[in-house]
């Protein structure tokens, strides 16, 4: 990951989505009949000028505050609150000071804010602490695993999950374990950390499904680097993403056990409807075939539960490891092509072609005769849906998002030769007694707003401008908003600013 990425809240749902902020699941449709097509802004506030000022935000319905992870370079680390009981006149009220490193990640639930925080040495133990909504004193502060970054509290509010990403150092001489954090809340916040070490046995056929395990010197376990969570609206199951490692996890709540890893396999741009643009010195933006694959990686993850089936929604944004020891991406202008897989190599190597496209060396060499038979690039530049019981694919986006972005003039080709628009942050809520997915991109500084009423078949309906690089995409429903209306919450990472949207009609 981008050591300050920290992502937006999850979804939860059964039938209607909420967000993790919505603990009312869904079921009680929005008044007024709200057209999710019409979102526009209606507020904003700028909280700091620096990278890491506005990262996360999470809302309370109770005290009608909003609470910001502000990681600003320069300044103490911390957690501003604004008064949110009008969104159009937003006001820092309050910071709370943290203590330790980096806050990577909030939720609220019941009165309680729940932050997730880094140690200053990030291969130590991470720790959450939990905080008063109404007067900001301490509950309580748990330990963790190594790098906690994302927290979600369960929709019953009797867990706390974090994702522990457990990154290496610069050097790879320290390697922390991946894992997830299960905290009781009712048994003193009791916690047990969830590792991966289990699946060990099984990395080879994994490996051959897509995963990704390829850490210097690192144990199985050490190499799972898990992102982000999403949690079954009965509060029994959890699902991580293991972003580096190309997978999504599945966690049994109750028996604090990992079940399943399900590697997500590769992307074909070699296809009409996968068309892109993978260069940024062609003069232009032009989405064409190519012979690449793209590996999904997603940051990300919701879920939304319909008839019986977990739907999960995830954003393939795509991640690098990039240390002092292991730098992973490569331009192919810089490998050397298998002339029998690519007969056309040197103009495939080109600028204006595919030389400059950063692609790993870790896949694509099936014999390890340092000739490249195929090429895998990071993330998918869409989002996808996967049936959340058993890993299949159900859906992914092709090349809409992008093709959408530039249509509305957001496409930055600046990144055609990494990751596109790099959809990284995604919340589901009930608009108007639909289904809505809010899909965050960070680097074409938008959102793109979709109808899941049919979970595996979405319907784009309108994309939003946001600030500069949005972490934090967060849904508040009609019932919890301070307008009574529904709300779509945008935290920006590198110009610090908050946007709030509602619909206008």
């Amino acid at each position: 990951m981008n050591f300050q990425k920290f992502l937006p809240v999850v979804a939860l749902a059964v039938l209607c989505a909420c967000s993790k902020d919505d603990k009312d699941g869904g079921q009680k449709p929005p008044s007024g009949g709200e057209n999710p097509a019409t979102f526009a802004e209606i507020g904003t506030i700028d909280i700091g000028e620096e990278a890491g000022a506005a990262e996360i935000s999470t809302y309370d319905p109770a005290t009608k505050r909003l609470f910001v992870v502000n990681n600003e370079e320069g300044q103490p680390n911390k957690i501003d609150v604004i008064d949110f009981a009008d969104p159009s006149k937003m006001t820092v009220i309050h910071s709370i000071i943290t203590v330790g490193g980096a806050v990577n990640s909030l939720s609220v639930n019941n009165g309680k804010l729940a932050a997730a925080i880094e140690a200053a040495n990030k291969q130590d133990a991470g720790h959450v602490t939990v905080y008063k909504t109404s007067d900001y004193t301490e509950i309580k502060t748990i330990p963790t695993g190594a790098l906690p970054d994302m927290i979600t509290f369960s929709p019953d509010g009797k867990y706390i999950l974090t994702a522990n990403e457990g990154e290496p150092s610069q050097d790879y001489t320290a390697d922390p374990v991946g894992s997830v954090s299960i905290i009781s809340v009712d048994n003193n916040y009791s916690v047990v950390n969830v590792d991966f070490s289990s699946f060990a046995s099984q990395q080879a056929a994994l490996q051959q499904k897509g995963l990704r395990v390829f850490g210097l010197n690192a144990s199985f376990a050490q190499d799972m680097e898990p992102e982000y969570v999403t949690i079954s609206a009965d509060s029994k199951t959890a699902w991580v993403t293991l972003q580096e490692n190309n997978a999504i996890a599945k966690i049994d709540i109750a028996t604090q056990k990992a079940t399943d890893i399900f590697p997500l396999g590769f992307k074909d741009y070699n296809l009409d409807a996968n068309a892109v643009d993978l260069s940024d010195k062609d003069g232009g933006i032009s989405f064409k075939k190519w012979p690449v694959k793209g590996i999904y990686m997603p940051d990300a993850i919701a879920v939304f539960e319909k008839d019986g089936t977990p739907y999960l929604y995830t954003v393939n944004e795509g991640d690098v490891r990039e240390y002092d020891a292991l730098d992973e991406a490569v331009r192919i202008k810089d490998l050397h092509l298998d002339p029998a897989a690519f007969p056309d190599a040197a103009t495939l190597q080109k600028d204006e072609n595919l030389g400059r496209l950063n692609v790993t060396p870790y896949l694509g060499d099936a014999n390890a005769d340092g000739l490249y038979e195929s090429l895998y690039s990071f993330g998918a530049r869409s989002f996808s849906v996967w049936n959340g019981t058993n890993g299949t694919l159900l859906y992914d986006s092709k090349n809409e998002l992008e093709v959408k972005c530039n249509g509305a003039g957001y496409y930055d080709d600046g990144r055609s030769d990494d990751k596109g628009v790099e959809a990284e942050g995604i919340t589901i809520g009930n608009v108007g007694g639909k289904a809505i997915a809010f899909v965050g991109m960070e680097r074409s500084d938008a959102v793109a707003v979709y109808d899941i009423s049919t979970p595996s078949v979405p319907l784009f309906l309108q994309i939003l401008k946001t600030g500069d690089a949005p972490e934090g995409v967060l849904f508040v429903s009609a019932n919890d908003s301070p307008t009574k209306k529904s709300l779509l919450i945008v935290s920006s990472e590198d110009d610090g600013v908050i946007k709030v949207y509602s619909p206008k009609e």
